[in-house]
């Protein structure tokens, strides 16, 4: 189970690891918190489908639905809305206050009730989530890793979030933080294209983070997907709203990034089965196991 802010961050953050499990026979299943509503268009090209308007909350909501509709499929896996509405991005000095209806704003047992009723229906093994700074300083990713670890520790406590639909506690096995731009990365991708004469997206950001003395949080586990970058540029490029085809997510050669980072990383923070150092594998202390049935 992933667990996501908005529609589009399950596309690229962790989508070819999404990819790879499905394709393997796992049962994937994305969590959606919000739609998406107050999303900027940042792509050029885009333009809003016949039948649709894009002005309205209730209109960039459907016209979302519709690009994560055929992202999931890109990918090959389930994904469920929890139905929360996107708090924006706040900009301004000072920042403005969120709107009341925020997914942010929420109290975390209004928040996290659906997120544990959605993991004792489904049963995952693994959750793969934000680390507590979000990734990024969006407050919905901020709040999605707070009500994720909630339901990590009370899915399993039928004394909590007590909800109809028969729906039995259920004890996750497996979280992890997922990491998407490792400094380690960064760099490693920008060499490589440097080294071919090519110009590199990432000179910059890795100059501002080396400045700014951002610390790296630690990598404990790669999936190696470069298998499934296909299944993740398609559903990156569903997000037609979002995602610019011409732009940064496609401004490395693909052969370029198989060749030199052919992984996407993630960060184990909490496992109730034993583990070891150097995993490749986000079911690793899981497969051949009585838990795993």
């Amino acid at each position: 189970m992933a667990v996501h802010a908005h529609p589009d961050d399950e596309s690229s953050k962790g989508a070819a690891t999404a990819a790879r499990y499905a394709a393997e026979g796992a049962e994937v299943l994305v969590l959606t918190c919000t739609g998406g509503e107050r999303g900027d268009v940042l792509n050029p090209a885009f333009e809003v489908p016949a039948g649709h308007e894009f002005e309205s909350l209730a209109g960039k909501r459907a016209v979302r639905r519709l690009e994560m509709a055929a992202a999931a499929q890109a990918l090959g896996v389930q994904q469920h809305w929890l139905g929360f509405v996107d708090s924006g991005l706040p900009e301004g000095d000072p920042l403005p206050p969120l709107p009341d209806d925020a997914f942010a704003r929420l109290p975390l047992d209004v928040a996290a009730a659906p997120v544990v009723e959605a993991v004792r229906r489904f049963r995952p093994h693994v959750i793969t989530t934000y680390d507590p700074s979000g990734g990024y300083p969006h407050p919905d990713h901020i709040y999605t890793h707070t009500v994720s670890m909630e339901a990590w520790e009370a899915a399993g406590d039928a004394s909590r979030y007590v909800v109809g639909g028969g729906a039995e506690p259920w004890t996750p096995l497996k979280l992890y933080y997922g990491h998407g731009f490792s400094l380690a990365r960064l760099r490693a991708v920008h060499e490589a294209m440097e080294g071919q004469g090519l110009e590199s997206p990432f000179g910059s950001w890795i100059e501002s983070r080396a400045a700014r003395e951002i610390p790296e949080r630690q990598v404990t586990t790669r999936v190696r997907v470069d298998q499934y970058f296909p299944q993740r540029d398609a559903a990156l490029v569903a997000h037609a709203s979002q995602i610019d085809p011409d732009g940064f997510f496609f401004a490395v050669p693909r052969d370029v990034e198989a060749d030199v980072w052919p992984w996407e990383e993630y960060e184990l923070a909490a496992s109730r089965v034993p583990t070891h150092p150097g995993e490749d594998d986000l079911f690793a202390g899981i497969r051949g196991t009585e838990a795993a049935r």
